[in-house]
């Protein structure tokens, strides 16, 4: 069997992960799914890479679920459904936690849980033809598995008209209700990610890795002693750590840092 996604690393950090399935246009079946989730816990744990990219080969970033999974599930029992169900939710969730920033480079159709792969990104850029729709509802179905992450990119107000219509939207409108956060001609979308991810580049690899960690933790809670003291102790911990005090020294020497 083919692989379903494309890896592809460079000397400076930055691995790419193109998904490769373009005669469905990059649609989902239990195979990329573990194909994916496999590779997002290595890329995790690899101390080469600085940064991830998603991307999709062919017309489109990625149509959500394949016609020919959803077949085969239907057929199954509910605890089959579940088993199948959590394979999917890990997947988005081994993405989401991605320990180093993550790129989503997004260009045609970006349906289903295609939009749950931009959800869980850091950051993503769209073509400015991309569509974009939360599709579910017209096959009787709704976007759990990708709820939390989509919920936490748009917020409640925008979850509940796209969630519960299912219409398509452009890269526009992807972007004043935050799926994406910038949109630009097709033709430059290449140039885009890779100045991106020249100024991703330039961050410590240690304090990115903490920044997301920390977001993670302050989300939601309330501005109070505690948080004031956490968020104090963390910043204490990083100027104390030997990447931040080359970061620092570099800087007042006016030179590039070390990373």
């Amino acid at each position: 069997m083919s692989s379903g996604v494309i890896l592809e690393r460079r000397d400076d950090g930055v691995a790419t992960i193109t998904l490769n399935r373009p005669e469905v246009r990059n649609a989902f079946d239990e195979h990329l799914i573990a194909e994916l989730t496999g590779l997002f816990q290595r890329l995790d744990q690899d101390a080469q890479v600085r940064v991830v990219v998603l991307a999709g080969n062919g017309k489109s970033f990625s149509a959500g679920a394949d016609l020919n999974w959803m077949r085969r599930t239907a057929s199954y029992s509910k605890q089959e459904n579940l088993e199948d169900a959590l394979r999917l939710a890990r997947m988005m969730r081994s993405l989401d936690t991605l320990s180093k920033p993550t790129v989503a480079r997004v260009h045609g159709a970006a349906f289903g849980g295609g939009v749950g792969l931009i959800a869980c990104c850091d950051i993503a850029i769209a073509a400015e033809s991309a569509l974009f729709s939360f599709s579910e509802v017209r096959l009787g179905l709704l976007p759990a598995a990708i709820g939390p992450y989509a919920l936490a990119a748009i917020g409640a107000r925008n979850a509940r008209r796209y969630f519960l219509s299912g219409e398509r939207f452009c890269a526009e409108e992807a972007k004043q209700i935050g799926l994406v956060h910038e949109v630009v001609a097709a033709e430059e979308l290449d140039a885009r990610v890779g100045a991106l991810l020249g100024e991703l580049l330039k961050g410590g690899p240690q304090a990115q890795r903490a920044c997301k960690n920390f977001l993670a933790e302050i989300h939601g809670k309330p501005l109070d002693d505690g948080l004031t003291h956490y968020s104090s102790e963390i910043i204490a911990t990083r100027r104390a750590s030997e990447e931040g005090q080359e970061g620092v020294n570099a800087f007042l020497e006016k030179r590039a840092p070390n990373w």
